[in-house]
Formats: C-alpha cells, structure tokens, sequence
C-alpha cells in the first residue's frame, strides 16, 4: 500500500485538479478511512480494463485516471508499430455521467500519441463497439461503461484487435505502463476540435449501427414464424435508461414484429437511473414499470437490457398471469435448445456444431447438447475466454463453428461480428423464440417446463456475499485461502466428493489428496462437486466488491431440487458471516 497521506496531499496541490476536484478532496480532510480508500493505490488494470466509484482520487473514475490509462494502453498500440496508430481504435461510450466527457479525454490522448480515432456520435451498446473494432478493422476498442453497476460507478473497457476484451498478457502491459508515468504529468493530450481538424478524430454513427443490425438479422433462423404472429403478438422493453434505446426496437422491428411496446419512462436516457435502485436486469423489482405496461397491453414477454445493452433479463407471463423471471441460465438452456432444433428445422446445422458456457453455468445445456449431438466446452466466467475458445477453434481448422456462448449472468453471444455478450441479438432471438412458442399456444415458461420434462429439472442460484470497504480484498483473499487450507467436509449436510481448484488445476478428493487435473486452470475458483448432483463454486468478483457462491442442482424431482438448492443458499450466507 502506497503512503496514502501523501498522495492525497500530492493531489491537493496539484494544478491539474479543477476547483470542484480540490474542494472534493479538502472536504474529507479530517477523514481518514476516506482518504485511505481513494488513495490506498490506483484502481486495477486487468483484462476487463477499469472499474470504479466516480470521484477525486487514485482509487477513482475520473479524468485524470482515464488519461492515465488511455496513455497507458495507447503506448501498447504505438509499440505495435506504424500500421496499428493508422489502424487505431474504436472509441464508444454508454449512459452514465460523465461517460461522454471520459470518451472524449481517451480521444485526445490517443490522437496526441498518433493514433487515429474512430469515436460514436453517441452512447451506443457495447457489442456494438465490438462489432465495430472488427468492421473497421481497428487495432483496438476503448468502451467508457460500468454496464449493470449502480450510478455511482463508471469504467473503462479495452479491447483488442479481435474485437474481444484486451488479453492477459497485453492488459499486464498496459498495468505495467501505468506504473511507470504519473497519473498527472504521464499523459499527453491533444484538443479534441485540433484533432478532428487534422484527421486523427473521425466521428462514426449511423453507417455503422446498420452495418450491425444487418449482421444482427442474419442469426435470425425462423423470421417466417414471427410475421405469422406479428399481428397478434406483444412485447414490452425496458432498455433501463441506456444505450439498446434504439437498436434493440429497431431489431425487433425489422425481425417482424408490428406491435413493441417501450416503457416510457425508462426510454429517457438518464445516468442516475430514477426509475430503479439498481439498473441491472438480473434484478426483477427493476421490471415493475415494465409489468404494469405488459398487463395493460396484454404482453405475454417482457425484455429488459442493461445500461450499456450487453446483457438481456427476461419474464415472462405464466399460468397464474403473474409474470416471472426467467433467468440467465434457464434462458441460456431455452436458446440452446431453440438454436440446436430450428437449425435442425432449417438445415442450417454446421457439420460440427458447438455450444459454450461456463463453469458456473448451469449443466442442463450440456444434457441438451448431449441428446443433440453438438459438443459442448465450457470456460471461465467471461466472454474474453469464450472468444479465446473460438479463436482456438479457428486457428486449429478442425472445422468447429459455434451455436450460441452464454454466462449465467445474462450474457449471451451469437455470429461471428461480435465477441462479448450481445444483448441487441439476444433480445431478437429471444422474441423469434417467444414467437415461435406463441403460434403454438405457449409461453416461454411453458416451453421451460417442456425442457425440465424431457431432461429432468436443474435449479440454480447464486449467492453474493459483498465484503465492502477498506479491508474488503483482504477478507475476500482471507475466505478463499481458508477454503483451500481447510477444505470443507460437508455444505448443507451434502458431502463433498470433490475439489477443484481451478487457480493451480488440481482436482483432489477429501482423505486422499489430488487425484487429477481440471481441463483449464489460472482463474480464482473453488469447485466443490457435492453428492447428489449438487454443486457449491466459489469465486472473487472482478467488477465488485463481493465473493460469488454459485449452487448448481440436478434431478428428477422439482421440490427435492429446490429444497436442496435452498438448503445451499443458506450454507452460503452462513459462509460469509464466518
């Protein structure tokens, strides 16, 4: 830990701080827990680039730490040499409060070091910016998002090359670069309107959001089951204040469909987010506007997209005429089976057919790939290992060609003009699928209960344990190292068969020792395969301040299942009052 003092008084006295900036800081001056936090250190660099809480400080999201970085990143890209500066980079921004400013500044300090910019007239959706640095054939993306994070937060995301966020091994360089200049002097700037006048700045908008949704249309597999419906059927959305405001309708749209209902209030674009505590669509209280409009409308599907639209949540009506949600994993299984059987319909089926998710994610897609003859892989948690995966495929020439790549947490990635989660297509085939279901008299809950039916019934849950605060790495490095010294005997009375620790790829069995290997490694994940077909993952969040408790329950029964699952979910809570 730096001399946190120190630095807090370096930056006091510093003339690169605007007066809001120095009354910020002196107003904590008798603070001293305050100070320690915003400047203990600088905020990590890592391959999902930056994250943090908006404000003055080392440890902040601002201005002078965006600069820091984007110079940092932008001497990766000059040391690649004259062709990558031409290249350049691809620069988008969502709806948070100061997001514009942010993408202006990384504009300035790229196009000061000679890099040309290509930079969006206005916020757009994440796999947007994706799509772009492959269209353009960029040599880098810089998106300014905190995606589903509460207002207080904004962040810097880096891409590469392959339009997939920065590898490991290129963001450890940009840390490094980081280390070696100061957050103040390190940087150099350019005027935005200079540059713009002498070509290093170029404005893209609309040409490149319809080259996207052309590519968005092409994953449609059955548009001739939703123009059956089109007159009838009804679909509500939320984009919850941010960037799928005009592509996610649009794509609906052009899908079809005659009858999109947008929730009023959250179309309005608006970083504080006034209509929900949290715009994150995992979260189902942030639908309650959405619901009250699909009542009225009579909408049996409700779509809501994040904040910077690269994750999609979904409810739906049931029996009851409630709506409920459904969530990243049952919508994963639902498109999964979707994708495998239209394909099927269609004779479009790739001769090698291949589905990836995680291994946090629920096991029912691997039942279903299974029962379909289409190979299934799994990674880590993140969209980054995914694209790995298929650039694996790629370079081998064996021939694979991904379906569908989904997380747990909503995300979902289809095509090969993106490589994140795309919340744009996922919510177009989600409305292709529900249509589908719709001309044969069925809800996608009713289509969920088909799947649990045919494959036996998966209950999944995840558990957050938030450990806040000055102290909060340690007590989260504290937890995962116990776990390891002392390895659990039991979760809610489940035996625990086996281990997997996926940060060295040891599989060991409790009373005998490692027994084997796991297929990836390098990731700070504790896998514990309980009996029953029950399992208990354990992981640090990248983006929070929190330990991550996946629970995952297979079998034949629904109430045996539950029981199990929520007998788990209480060991977890347990586990972070330890």
């Amino acid at each position: 830990m730096m001399d946190y003092r120190k630095e807090y008084e370096r930056w006091l006295d510093s003339p690169a701080l605007s007066n809001e900036e120095w009354h910020e800081l002196d107003a904590i001056r008798d603070d001293d827990d305050e100070i320690k936090s915003r400047f203990r250190g600088p905020l990590e660099f890592g391959t999902a680039g930056l994250r943090g809480v908006m404000g003055a400080g080392l440890a902040r999201m601002n201005v002078h730490v965006v600069r820091w970085a984007t110079q940092a990143f932008a001497s990766l890209i000059v040391a690649e040499g004259d062709e990558a500066r031409h290249k350049g980079v691809v620069i988008a921004h969502d709806c948070r409060i100061n997001s514009p400013e942010f993408s202006r500044e990384a504009a300035c300090v790229c196009a000061a070091n000679g890099i040309h910019v290509r930079i969006f007239d206005a916020l757009r959706p994440t796999p947007e910016l994706s799509f772009a640095v492959l269209h353009y054939g960029a040599t880098a993306g810089i998106n300014i998002t905190a995606s589903h994070n509460p207002s207080a937060y904004n962040g810097y995301k880096v891409y590469w090359s392959d339009g997939a966020q920065l590898p490991p091994h290129h963001a450890e360089v940009v840390a490094k670069n980081m280390a070696a200049i100061d957050v103040f002097t390190g940087p150099s700037a350019m005027d935005y309107d200079e540059a713009v006048a002498k070509g290093l700045i170029e404005t893209i908008g609309a040409e490149t959001d319809e080259a996207f949704l052309e590519n968005v249309l092409g994953q449609a597999i059955d548009p001739a089951a939703v123009r059956e419906v089109a007159d009838e059927f009804q679909v509500v959305y939320t984009p919850f204040h941010g960037a799928g405001h005009i592509l996610v309708p649009e794509a609906l749209k052009r899908l079809g469909l005659k009858h999109i209902h947008p929730v009023p209030e959250q179309m309005v674009i608006d970083g504080h987010f006034p209509t929900v505590e949290s715009p994150n669509p995992e979260n189902p209280e942030g639908f309650y506007l959405a619901v009250d409009l699909a009542r009225k409308v009579g909408s049996d599907l409700i779509i809501g997209t994040d904040p910077d639209s690269d994750r999609v949540g979904v409810m739906a009506r049931g029996k009851d005429g409630d709506y409920h949600t459904i969530t990243g994993n049952q919508m994963g299984a639902l498109l999964a089976d979707y994708v495998i059987t239209a394909r099927q319909r269609a004779g479009s089926m790739p001769a090698k057919p291949v589905i990836l998710s995680t291994i946090v994610s629920t096991s029912m897609t691997k039942a279903i790939c299974e029962a379909n003859g289409v190979a299934y892989g799994e990674t880590f948690t993140g969209f980054k290992f995914m694209a790995e995966r298929l650039s694996g495929y790629a370079a081998a020439h064996t021939g694979e060609e991904y379906l569908l790549a989904f997380e747990e947490s909503y995300g979902y990635m289809m095509g090969d003009y993106v490589r994140d989660k795309d919340a744009v297509t996922a919510s177009m085939m989600i409305a292709e699928m529900a249509a589908h279901y719709y001309k044969q008299g069925m809800t996608l809950l009713d289509a969920l209960d088909a799947l649990y039916e045919k494959y036996g019934f998966f209950s999944e849950k995840t558990i957050n344990i938030y450990m806040e605060g000055v102290d909060g790495p340690e007590r989260m490095a504290a937890l995962m190292a116990r776990l390891r010294e002392n390895t659990p005997a039991q979760f809610a009375g489940q035996r625990v068969v086996r281990m997997r620790d996926y940060r060295d790829g040891t599989v060991s069995v409790p009373g005998l020792g490692t027994v084997g290997r796991t297929p990836i490694s390098g990731s700070n994940v504790l896998y514990f395969e309980l009996e029953s077909d029950t399992s208990f993952i354990i992981r640090p969040s990248g983006t929070e301040p929190k330990i991550k408790i996946y629970i995952l329950v297979s079998g034949k029964e629904k109430a045996e299942c539950l029981a199990k699952t929520a007998a788990c979910a209480a060991a977890a809570e347990a586990l972070g009052k330890e």
